[in-house]
């Protein structure tokens, strides 16, 4: 169904982003495509999609692909009909069905006269009642531009289905019509995806790191299985190299030193002996030599482990590198941080909440922020931190330190370098080297520190923005999450999960995702 053969893949600055890779999928195969942030998931299945072209290799699908992209800009000037192409068809229809039956429009038609009606159905489907095929996209939330695409297989009806984390914006009815789709379709499937409950659904994960193409049968879970095995194993083998090269060293240093005690011992025995100087001159180059030998010998073996060490060490996940250590927050668990009684909001003549909403929330808590797209998550959170006051009710908020975290990482500048940008949240407490160490905890090394903020990913972002949060004098009392699995590859999920975890304060978070709520223990909800 889908062959890519010893396809090799340039940037535009001719580096390399995969070279030689094979990749096979059988009809009716559902993958999982997964790996670390940059290693080409998007591009494979541009690929596939035939939207781009290796400089070496061959693609080869035996139907055309039908592709959901993770990112729309580039439709917001299309109408919903010319995103879907499937606008020339409707065009021709309804010349046709005026009476301006032409070749021209036959041809483009191509006997698919239920079009139309299809693609009706389709939107209906993922609950797009609202939307119009001559709508333009830009006049969309991002929600809704991805059951836009979504309803695209429905209408298309394809053999092969290319999924680009298909999950993202989604609220909690479209995400189980997404998993449906995922569960019955007997089309071919190729997913890019964090969302665990869907990569769950589906039987066979493709691993994409720059060795190649891996292949593990079984869903996510197994292959989590699997990988928290290697992780194991090859932490183990670093520690054991770690404790060989210490070894090394130790017995590099106690040969040396014996050896010059020696040399020292015989030296005083020599001119006790009254042996000629020209003598004693070649006794001690037979001994600088026989010392530098023996250095030789052992730098050698110290610098094979050493590099070994190093090479181990890089192919390590980057959750296992990080350490992660957040203050904790100076606020008593159980004191009042925010209560609301009765609050409302409008947005000109219709109130968001019916009824008013009213809660408290306390320190040391964990909630979710839940609802339907439109609902009010985003204003009750500015209503929350004081950007906004609500039109009815009251609402009480403490003395608090808090922040908020947009899924674009709205508090990092990009016009400032990484390093520039630590600097920022830098309160005095910190010297420039302890700030560079701190970046390098969360794995941004040297090479890093003057790469522009506009040039990282959503999980560099991430990582950069909990690096600050660590900066920082005062540890944040509240800390607000919009959406945070969004964007975020599964690696830079599993980094977030575990500085959330270690993190002890109180938490918010607006998200869909069950899975991650579950996994960062949250224990209690507010549905709008």
């Amino acid at each position: 169904m889908i062959v890519l053969q010893d396809i090799t893949y340039l940037h535009s600055d001719k580096s390399v982003l995969f070279s030689g890779l094979h990749f096979n999928v059988q009809a009716h195969d559902k993958i999982s495509l997964v790996g670390n942030n940059g290693v080409g998931k998007s591009t494979l299945l541009n690929l596939i999609a035939g939207n781009i072209q290796p400089q070496q290799g061959r693609v080869f699908t035996d139907s055309k692909p039908y592709y959901v992209p993770q990112h729309f800009g580039q439709f917001n000037g299309d109408t919903v009909a010319q995103a879907l192409h499937i606008a020339d068809k409707l065009h021709a229809l309804e010349a046709i069905l005026k009476g301006e039956v032409s070749e021209e429009n036959l041809r483009v038609l191509d006997d698919d006269w239920n079009v139309e009606v299809r693609s009706q159905e389709a939107l209906e489907h993922w609950q797009l009642h609202e939307v119009d095929l001559h709508q333009k996209m830009d006049s969309l939330s991002g929600g809704q531009k991805t059951r836009v695409f979504l309803a695209g297989i429905r209408i298309h009806q394809p053999q092969i289905a290319l999924l680009d984390e298909p999950s993202n914006h989604l609220d909690a009815p479209s995400r189980v019509l997404l998993y449906d789709y995922i569960e019955t379709t007997r089309d071919t499937l190729v997913v890019v995806s964090h969302d665990r409950v869907l990569l769950n659904k589906i039987h066979g994960v493709c691993e994409l790191s720059s060795r190649g193409m891996a292949f593990y049968g079984g869903n996510y879970d197994f292959y989590l299985a699997q990988k928290q095995v290697e992780s194991e194993a090859m932490i183990q083998d670093v520690n054991h190299r770690e404790k060989a090269l210490r070894k090394a060293k130790a017995v590099e240093r106690d040969t040396l030193e014996r050896q010059q005690k020696l040399d020292a011992r015989g030296k005083k025995k020599q001119e006790k002996a009254g042996i000629a100087t020209i003598m004693m001159k070649t006794l001690k180059n037979k001994a600088e030599n026989t010392a530098s030998k023996l250095k030789g010998v052992h730098g050698e073996k110290r610098e094979a482990l050493a590099e070994e060490l190093s090479a181990l060490r890089r192919e390590l996940p980057d959750v296992a590198k990080m350490k992660i250590d957040f203050d904790n927050s100076d606020l008593h668990r159980g004191k009042t941080l925010l209560k609301a009684q009765n609050i409302n909001f409008k947005y000109g003549a219709e109130t968001l909440w019916n009824p008013p909403l009213s809660f408290e929330i306390r320190s040391g808590e964990r909630w979710a922020i839940k609802g339907a797209n439109g609902s009010g998550k985003t204003t009750l959170i500015q209503l929350m931190l004081g950007a906004l006051e609500p039109l009815s009710g009251s609402l009480f908020r403490a003395d608090m330190q808090a922040i908020y975290i947009d899924q674009d990482y709205s508090l990092i500048d990009n016009a400032l370098s990484v390093y520039e940008q630590a600097l920022v949240f830098n309160d005095g407490l910190w010297e420039e080297h302890q700030v560079k160490m701190r970046l390098n905890r969360f794995l941004f090394g040297n090479a890093a520190w003057s790469k522009p903020c506009s040039a990282l990913s959503g999980g560099e972002k991430m990582r950069l923005m909990l690096c600050a949060l660590t900066l920082s004098v005062r540890p944040p009392d509240l800390i607000v999450l919009d959406e945070p699995t969004n964007n975020l590859d599964i690696q830079n999920l599993e980094i977030l999960t575990q500085a959330i975890l270690d993190y002890r304060g109180t938490l918010l978070v607006v998200s869909h995702d069950a899975y991650f709520l579950n996994q960062i223990q949250v224990e209690r909800d507010l549905s709008l």
